[in-house]
């Protein structure tokens, strides 16, 4: 039997869940227009909507937030957080933002104009809107594997070098201002990407003048993975592994709120001189001073010390492994997810888990809903809904992977908590041909899986 780390740290303060009666949920549900994301979190018993933002701060990061400089210039928080990027991820230049998006706002105005093409190793929703927003067009060169939910590969998020190349081919280096590189991949199901990969993109990109950007936002957990999983990694360093990822590249967009576990926070990263400076302009218009980019100095603060303790092996192993352990007990039970478990979420195979549903029956929307109602686990739809419709044909964009993600938060749940989940994911997989689809009854025009409802078919 596997041998799964236990928590790296102790439990100081709590905080008392509520616990409702399937006829509230039931309730509660109906009222959210079958939406998870429109539940009130009071609610909710597990929630496992997100780890954006939900992540336990320690001791220190709590006591960090005591000595938090707001002057609006200059603050001592971003030269401490800046300083701390530079060690930790080896870029040159920093701007902070508010989250992640911001960071992807920032990066798309910057690079992207009309009729650009930008490869990826599979689409993430936030993303591609900004990358569409500013003219771009998203192409998808992630390889094949990573579509299929029951493939095993180890690094599942790799970018399949051929494609790439015929992209390049096709429409022109002059064509591709960069290359948006996922470590992990989230809508693949949190799968990593190879040190060699990353390596071969970082070498055909460069040699045709294309920049590497990394979508930065879960690399302590694909510094992990390769550690692992890839040869010549075992003795190094997460830090190491995490630097020299970083090295192949030539910025990232980073969202603070998963691994370097903070609430709040993120920033853009960069070589580039010229970039940089154009950057400082932008940021003031959309986020904030340069110095502090949307966010409070105690925040930075914060941030600082959580990207230091994300690279500490006790800590990172624990977080991905407790994300196995809930996946490997579904998987025994016969339950059908994505594998292998990828570091920050296990992913239902809503396709598979409710085959008498067609995709247009919203399956991993309704799954999502029917989980909540039976168990007051949240989770959230990753599949049609989130995928949303094409802007020229306004069809619907129809991904292959139709998928219901339980994302663990860092440092919040026990394994206790992880049993509960998989007895209420297995016992409704046992009753999973009583559960109805889906239809909308409102869909917003962009990023729809936020504030869509819907009702039972």
């Amino acid at each position: 039997m596997k041998n799964y780390p236990a928590e790296p740290f102790r439990i100081k303060v709590v905080e008392m869940m509520k616990t409702m009666s399937k006829e509230e949920r039931q309730i509660a549900m109906e009222e959210a227009g079958f939406n998870t994301f429109l539940l009130k979190s009071e609610d909710v018993y597990i929630d496992l909507l997100t780890d954006s933002g939900t992540t336990a701060m320690s001791d220190r990061q709590w006591a960090g937030m005591m000595i938090g400089d707001e002057a609006y210039a200059g603050s001592r928080n971003f030269l401490h957080l800046d300083a701390t990027v530079k060690e930790y991820y080896g870029f040159k230049h920093m701007v902070p933002t508010h989250q992640g998006r911001g960071a992807e706002n920032l990066l798309s105005r910057l690079k992207i104009k009309s009729g650009d093409i930008i490869p990826g190793n599979m689409y993430f929703t936030t993303t591609r809107y900004h990358q569409e927003a500013n003219g771009g067009i998203f192409k998808d060169v992630i390889i094949d594997e990573a579509h299929d939910p029951q493939a095993i590969h180890p690094f599942k998020g790799n970018v399949d070098i051929r494609k790439l190349q015929r992209l390049i081919d096709e429409f022109g280096a002059e064509r591709i201002p960069y290359v948006c590189l996922a470590v992990t991949v989230n809508l693949a199901g949190g799968q990593p990407v190879s040190m060699q990969n990353i390596h071969e993109v970082s070498e055909l990109c460069h040699k045709h003048g294309i920049e590497v950007f990394f979508d930065a936002t879960r690399c302590v957990e694909n510094a992990y993975f390769i550690k692992k999983r890839e040869e010549g990694y075992k003795h190094v360093s997460i830090k190491d592994i995490l630097l020299e990822m970083m090295s192949y590249g030539d910025g990232a967009t980073m969202s603070g709120k998963k691994d370097c576990m903070v609430n709040i926070g993120g920033f853009l990263a960069m070589n580039d001189e010229e970039l940089f400076a154009r950057s400082k302009e932008l940021v003031v218009v959309f986020e904030g001073m340069p110095s502090y980019g949307g966010m409070a100095g105690r925040d930075m603060e914060a941030m600082a010390i959580g990207i230091k303790e994300s690279v500490d092996y006790a800590y990172i192993s624990h977080r991905v492994e407790q994300v196995a352990y809930l996946g490997d007990q579904l998987i025994a039970a016969g339950v059908p997810v994505v594998q292998p478990i990828g570091g920050h979420a296990v992913f239902l195979d809503a396709r598979k888990f409710l085959s008498h549903l067609t995709q247009d029956q919203l399956p991993a929307q309704a799954l999502a809903a029917h989980l909540y109602i039976e168990s007051g686990v949240r989770s959230m739809e990753r599949g049609i809904v989130s995928a949303g419709r094409n802007k020229e044909t306004k069809e619907h964009h129809r991904p292959k992977l139709e998928l219901v993600r339980l994302t663990i938060p860092r440092r919040v749940y026990t394994y206790a908590h992880m049993d509960l989940v998989a007895d209420a994911v297995i016992s409704l997989y046992q009753n999973r041909e009583k559960i109805t689809g889906l239809q909308f009854v409102y869909e917003p025009p962009m990023l729809r899986f936020f504030n869509a409802r819907f009702k039972l078919l």
